[in-house]
């Protein structure tokens, strides 16, 4: 190998190196900038969370910049930036869904407590679930659990353990129902 052919591979690597660590600033500004504008937009929604609770009163912004600051510390740990992203039409239509299925679930409910005999059949259903664990899952539960009449248990491997008041009514198809308008509100194929 001649000298400029060697002079030609250092140059080579040096310029590949170059290269890679200016990939990682960018990368690193990117992640950083990503950061400050989740904490900048969690902050605002904290904030106004803070105002609506003390009802516009400005004598609680002490206290409220404290909680508003850890509520956002405690959000970035919990919930990086950049790892799940809602979709606003999904999360109207999930919204909306909630509302009409806490509707209809009171109502059921009062009309099994009117009913002078209560025909309840309890049972554990064992559902798999077609979601990614995480997120997702996590909405799913809570979903189902704020739902009168079912209760998750657990979450075993892919399948969740669901106990709910009456083996007749159509709680595995609930369960797919609600999993479609969470896929479609994380913006999660399927």
């Amino acid at each position: 190998m001649g000298r400029k052919s060697q002079r030609n591979e250092k140059h080579k690597r040096l310029t590949r190196r170059a290269d890679e660590q200016h990939r990682m600033k960018n990368s690193h500004d990117h992640n950083l900038s990503s950061i400050a504008c989740a904490a900048l937009r969690r902050g605002l929604l904290f904030a106004l969370l803070w105002w609506v609770l003390t009802e516009g009163h400005g004598d609680q912004w002490g206290v409220g910049l404290a909680g508003v600051t850890l509520a956002v510390t405690a959000n970035l740990i919990l919930w990086p930036p950049g790892q799940t992203r809602f979709y606003f039409p999904g999360l109207l239509a999930f919204a909306g869904f909630f509302l009409l299925q806490s509707v209809k679930a009171g109502i059921q409910v009062a009309l099994i407590a009117l009913h002078p005999r209560l025909n309840l059949t309890p049972t554990l259903l064992r559902l798999p679930l077609t979601l990614p664990p995480g997120l997702a899952r996590v909405l799913l539960v809570n979903t189902m659990n704020l739902l009168p009449g079912t209760i998750c248990l657990r979450i075993e491997q892919d399948v969740l353990l669901l106990h709910t008041l009456n083996e007749h009514w159509p709680v595995a198809q609930g369960v797919r129902i609600v999993e479609k308008r969470i896929a479609c509100m994380l913006g999660i194929p399927g």
